[in-house]
C-alpha cells in the first residue's frame, strides 16, 4: 500500500478506537492531558532506538510516535479544533516559510546563515501573532527537559555574545560552582541545607551543560551513553556475584567496587 493509503488506515483506526458507541475503553477515556507523558515517552524511545543503530526498532518507535500525532489530532476534531489535515497542513507550510533558499529565492553561504535566518523567521513569526516578547530568548519551551531547556537558553544568549570565549573559562567554572556545592555540604546535615543544595547544584548542572554545548557534544546522548554504561557495568557486576554464589548485598562497598573495577578492566581488554 502508498504512504498515503497506510496513513488514512491509521487515521481510521484511531477514529474507531475514540468511537463513542464502538471504540476502546481506555482510548476513550483519554485526553490531551493523559497522552502528552506517552508522547513524551514515545520521542525518548525514537532516540533510544536511533542510539543502539537499530533500524528495525527505529521504524517501529516512530510508528509509536507517529500514532502519538494522530491520537492528538483526532481528539482536537472530536472537540471541533483542528484535525489531522490541519497539522499536516501547519508543518507544511512552516517548513517552506523557514526554508526561502529551498522554496524562495534566498542565497545562504551555508548551515550557519539557515539558521540566523530561521531565527529572524520566527521572530517575524511571533510578531505576527502579536506576541510582544523581543527577548533573544523568547518562544523556549517550559516544557522541555530541564537539561535541554539549559542549552537552548545557552546558546540563545550566545548569538548576541552573551558567552564564554571558549571552553577553559567554562571549566573554571565548573570548579568554582563544584568548590560552592562542597561548602554547602559542610555547612552541615543535608536535611537542614537543602534548599541551598539544590541551588548550588542546580548552577552545577547549568554550567556542565554549558560545557557540553562547548564541547558540541549533546548532553542528552553523553547522558544516555553514560547511563547505558552503567546499566551494563552493573549488571555485569550482579552477574559476575551470582557466579561465586554471592548477591550484590552480601557484599560490602570494598568488595562491590572491586567487582567494578574488573568489569571496567575486562571492558578495556576486549
Amino acid at each position: 500500500m502508498s504512504a498515503t493509503a497506510e496513513l488514512e488506515r491509521l487515521l481510521g483506526i484511531m477514529a474507531r478506537l475514540r468511537d463513542p458507541q464502538q471504540g476502546c475503553p481506555w482510548d476513550l477515556e483519554q485526553n490531551f492531558a493523559t497522552i502528552a507523558p506517552y508522547t513524551i515517552e514515545e520521542a525518548y524511545e525514537v532516540a533510544d532506538a536511533i542510539d543502539r543503530g537499530d533500524l528495525d526498532d527505529l521504524c517501529d518507535e516512530l510508528g509509536d510516535l507517529l500514532l502519538q500525532v494522530v491520537f492528538h489530532a483526532q481528539m482536537a476534531s472530536e472537540q471541533g479544533a483542528f484535525g489531522f489535515a490541519e497539522v499536516a497542513r501547519a508543518i507544511s507550510d512552516k517548513m517552506q516559510r523557514r526554508h526561502p533558499h529551498v522554496f524562495a529565492q534566498v542565497d545562504v553561504a551555508g548551515s550557519e546563515d539557515v539558521m540566523v535566518n530561521w531565527e529572524a523567521i520566527k521572530r517575524a513569526e511571533r510578531a505576527a501573532k502579536g506576541d510582544a516578547d523581543t527577548s533573544a530568548l523568547a518562544s523556549i519551551s517550559r516544557g522541555l527537559p530541564e537539561w535541554q531547556r539549559a542549552v537552548k537558553l545557552q546558546s540563545r544568549a550566545a548569538r548576541v555574545g552573551f558567552d564564554w570565549p571558549g571552553p577553559g573559562p567554562v571549566m573554571d567554572k565548573v570548579r568554582e560552582e563544584l568548590d560552592e556545592v562542597a561548602a554547602e555540604f559542610a555547612r552541615g546535615p543535608v536535611a537542614d541545607n537543602a534548599a541551598r543544595l539544590q541551588e548550588e547544584l542546580g548552577d552545577l548542572l547549568f554550567v556542565c551543560a554549558n560545557l557540553a554545548r562547548h564541547a558540541q557534544v549533546d548532553v542528552g546522548a553523553a547522558l544516555r551513553q553514560a547511563n547505558l554504561k552503567f546499566e551494563r557495568r552493573f549488571r555485569a557486576m550482579e552477574a559476575q556475584a551470582a557466579r561465586d554464589g554471592q548477591a550484590m548485598t552480601d557484599l560490602d562497598l570494598d568488595a562491590q567496587e572491586r567487582l567494578w573495577q574488573q568489569v571496567k578492566a575486562s571492558e578495556t581488554v576486549s
